[in-house]
């Protein structure tokens, strides 16, 4: 059965530290889409793994997260398991495409992505490896910095090393610093985002708290070289061929608190955004170039986010997100509006995106015979 507009499942909420985040994505998703008169159902994943079928027509309406906390509440049915939820989708009829409006493990790392991807369902956002590739900071720093693209320079310290040994961790973190010229170091777990479980450690007292902390959230993690007075840069990107991409930015944002934490990104007010950063037009250009090779590296499709790190006139790359918030204080959807597209018409293109994804893969590999002699 051929349906030109599918219906939509907007999956949003998930086992993760980004899951109230995740919430309020999924629902201005699900509510544009429904303005612009598409079908479609949320199903919210609670933080024990269990997903809801919110019920036909479910709008936020001003609801705060915590009200998704007991989903039942909500008329929702479930909780089902993962293999009976994805059963569902696969067979429904007509066949829904799946709007992942996941952020953290789980919904950002490929997993999700596998499972419907098994079951054969469309889903939006990058495939499996791209997603796994862009939730691992030190994966996709390692990537890039064996391409020649410019990261901040990093050391990776893994939980049970910390438990082992921590005088020979904190010796070695001072060894960094010290050879950064700065006592600064920031220290984030390795595969989550939103900036939960990050710290600033001003010097060598506080990097084992800052340690801890990001242990709580990942058994990987980071701790960078500080770059003082570095502005924080975004590039937008859709598209599925790196060839044809479209890019927005870079816009910038300027952090309510000493480093863009959690608080910082998410409290209305707290920080400014700017869509457009006043960069020289040089340096603009040269970041949509690192801002491609960055989403091309990882083979990233459907949509992305790319952060940079501007000190002086030194650019760095920060991380990739497959798939950026889509909250009302959230600058991906600012820079695509700002490229006229409103958020409505950036969900319906990013739907398109997976179907045609999809159709590809349905296409199949070419065979001896198709190929060209």
């Amino acid at each position: 059965m051929t349906v030109e507009r599918p219906p939509l499942v907007v999956l949003l909420g998930g086992p993760s530290a980004e899951h109230d985040v995740s919430i309020v994505s999924g629902t201005a998703i699900a509510d544009a889409l429904a303005d612009a008169g598409r079908a479609v159902r949320s199903v919210l994943i609670d933080l024990e793994g269990g997903w809801w079928w919110l019920p036909p027509g479910h709008r936020r309406d001003g609801r705060p997260q915590s009200a998704y906390d007991d989903p039942a509440t909500l008329g929702a049915v479930g909780p089902l398991s993962v293999g009976d939820a994805v059963d569902r989708l696969a067979a429904a009829d007509p066949a829904p495409v799946v709007f992942i409006a996941l952020h953290g493990p789980f919904g950002e790392d490929g997993t999700v992505q596998a499972l419907l991807q098994a079951a054969e369902v469309a889903y939006t956002g990058s495939g499996i490896a791209a997603s796994a590739l862009g939730m691992d900071k030190a994966l996709t720093k390692r990537l890039w910095r064996g391409l020649g693209l410019p990261v901040v320079d990093w050391r990776e310290i893994r939980a049970d090393r910390w438990r082992r040994d921590p005088d020979g961790v904190l010796g070695e973190l001072e060894a960094f610093a010290a050879g950064t010229g700065d006592p600064r170091l920031m220290i984030k777990p390795a595969r989550l985002g939103s900036s939960v479980g990050m710290t600033l450690a001003h010097g060598p007292d506080e990097r084992g708290a800052g340690l801890d902390l990001a242990f709580r959230h990942d058994s990987l993690a980071l701790a960078e070289r500080y770059l003082v007075g570095a502005r924080d840069l975004e590039v937008a990107i859709i598209g599925n061929d790196p060839a044809t991409i479209e890019q927005y930015g870079p816009g910038e944002i300027v952090a309510g608190h000493e480093f863009y934490d959690y608080e910082a990104k998410y409290t209305p007010g707290l920080s400014e955004t700017a869509t457009r950063a006043e960069v020289p037009a040089a340096m603009r250009v040269g970041m949509r170039k690192l801002a491609r090779d960055a989403y091309r590296s990882v083979g990233a499709e459907g949509f992305a986010r790319i952060d940079f790190l501007l000190a002086g006139d030194s650019i760095y790359l920060s991380e990739i997100n497959t798939i950026p918030g889509f909250t009302p204080i959230s600058l991906f959807p600012a820079l695509m509006a700002e490229g006229g597209h409103d958020f409505a018409a950036v969900c319906e293109r990013i739907v398109s995106l997976a179907l045609e994804r999809q159709a590809e893969r349905r296409s199949g590999p070419l065979l001896p015979a198709d190929l060209p002699r």
